[in-house]
């Protein structure tokens, strides 16, 4: 939210549209291999948000499990990809929401890059924004790893 305006979105065909009842934080990029397939760009612009802030006001997502640890929301007609949704307990309270599925995402800049080490070469944004890689299997260790692997992947990301 911001000026008291609620946070509105939806896809292109506006079948589907959402509204948040909260405000968006840890605004970023997404450099990972499976935002790049996902949406077909070189990068993804998103926001975190609490999963109860989320309110569909037309129509409802279709579901794409990406991997063993997320699902991501979709528009069934037009494919116009909204939505991260981890799996994994510890994370089930939250939500990523694509900044360009909002109705004014000018007012959303990202503040840093995430997964930088799928970065595509020829994709360089010209920031100095901090960056920040994942590890190497960071999805096998949150879907399978030992709980040691896990923990201290939660406790730097969650």
């Amino acid at each position: 939210m911001q000026d008291g305006e609620p946070i509105v979105g939806g896809c292109l065909c506006e079948a589907v549209r959402f509204e948040l009842s909260e405000p968006l934080y840890d605004l970023h990029y997404c450099h990972c291999r499976t935002c790049q397939k996902v949406s077909g760009a070189p990068v993804i612009a998103g926001g975190f948000v609490s999963r109860d802030a989320i309110r569909f006001t037309r129509g409802g997502p279709k579901t794409y499990q990406s991997s063993p640890i997320v699902e991501r929301d979709f528009c069934g007609h037009c494919g116009t990809y909204r939505l991260y949704r981890p799996t994994i307990p510890e994370w089930s309270d939250w939500a990523i929401v694509t900044i360009a599925s909002l109705d004014n995402p000018e007012r959303y800049a990202p503040q840093h890059h995430y997964g930088v080490v799928s970065r595509i070469p020829w994709f360089n944004t010209d920031d100095e924004l901090p960056r920040e890689p994942y590890e190497d299997n960071f999805v096998d260790i949150l879907a399978s790893g030992s709980p040691e692997e896990r923990i201290a992947i939660l406790e730097r990301f969650g």
